[in-house]
């Protein structure tokens, strides 16, 4: 019988041999950049519940692409702040809006980089939900899931003929994925892949997130269209529907509170997957580390190998550019 314990001992107790045999390693290109775009030149503004992060103005943005490339990043998730909201969040789909700009002056400044763009409504909506409101039966309100299917698709066309190599939508409403794919191969658009949120949950980390993209629900919750935290089999039910849609890369969020379901949606699916390491996440790393609680560094460093190791192949993350300085030993 083998030893449990001479060999691998044997290999932890060297440094070279550890990183030799390493099962699980997160490198810089595994890493996205989330970005805020909004309006207007020069602007940059630190987002105080977010720490490190900024407000930035599409030039802004296009020159915090080209520093995320030189450290290795592979891609950057635009998210867009309108210059004003109204019900149905016309600037979405608007083609001179801030995230088409941005992808824009991205495309020409940093060829070589991936620009994602999110697509939703609730940065855009004066109300702060995800799609057009109504109101229910019950004198409620509602989001009418197949009208904000048209505007959905209208923000995707908008972003791919801008130059978006993938759309993400992030709305969860029902049928999204197969909607956007038809209407991108319609218009010519087949090389620009989707990157769904598959698998959403109505999460209480996404709190600093909502002060960043300015789209707090002014009224209600997004629990009748983001999925109840309690629910596993749901979420896979939701991720074999966007696949047979025509997603190409699916998305657990957030991820490390579902670390189970990411590990589930890998093995059942064997798929391009995708975890958001969330702003909520990242606020309580920031705000200890601030306080001389944690280890910055070692804390991101592990809680990305855990996201990684349960099954993510590309990590969406506040943390990519210190984290890919950190990988790559560039200061």
């Amino acid at each position: 019988m083998i030893s449990s314990s001479a060999r691998p001992r044997r290999l932890r107790n060297l440094k070279w041999a550890r990183d030799m045999f390493r099962e699980t390693r997160v490198v810089a290109d595994n890493l996205v950049y989330p970005l805020f775009v909004a309006p207007g030149k020069k602007f940059k503004k630190e987002i105080s519940s977010m720490p490190g992060c900024f407000h930035l103005s599409p030039d802004e943005a296009a020159a915090e692409a080209g520093r995320c490339r030189d450290f290795g990043i592979n891609a950057v998730l635009l998210f867009g702040l309108p210059s004003k909201k109204d019900p149905l969040g016309k600037e979405a789909y608007d083609p001179k809006g801030p995230v088409p700009e941005a992808v824009r002056l991205i495309k020409r400044s940093v060829p070589d980089i991936g620009a994602i763009t999110d697509v939703c409504l609730c940065e855009y909506t004066s109300h702060g939900h995800c799609g057009v409101v109504k109101k229910g039966r019950d004198g409620n309100f509602l989001v009418d899931n197949d009208l904000t299917l048209k505007l959905l698709v209208k923000e995707a066309l908008v972003h791919a003929a801008a130059g978006a190599d993938f759309v993400a939508p992030s709305d969860m409403m029902d049928n999204r994925v197969g909607a956007i794919r038809r209407a991108l191969d319609g218009a010519g658009c087949r090389q620009t892949g989707i990157l769904s949120y598959a698998a959403k949950y109505s999460s209480a980390f996404y709190g600093p997130f909502r002060e960043a993209a300015l789209s707090a629900p002014q009224f209600g919750d997004r629990k009748s269209y983001q999925l109840d935290p309690a629910n596993f089999l749901e979420a896979l039910r939701e991720v074999e529907l966007d696949v047979m849609q025509g997603a190409d890369i699916i998305m657990v969020k957030p991820a490390l509170a579902y670390l189970d379901v990411l590990r589930a949606v890998k093995d059942r699916f064997n798929f391009p997957t995708a975890a958001y390491n969330v702003s909520g996440e990242y606020s309580m790393v920031k705000v200890a580390a601030q306080k001389g609680l944690i280890n910055e560094k070692a804390m991101v460093l592990e809680l990305l190998t855990s996201i990684k190791r349960a099954g993510a192949d590309m990590i969406i993350t506040y943390h990519a550019k210190e984290a890919a300085k950190w990988l790559s030993g560039k200061q």
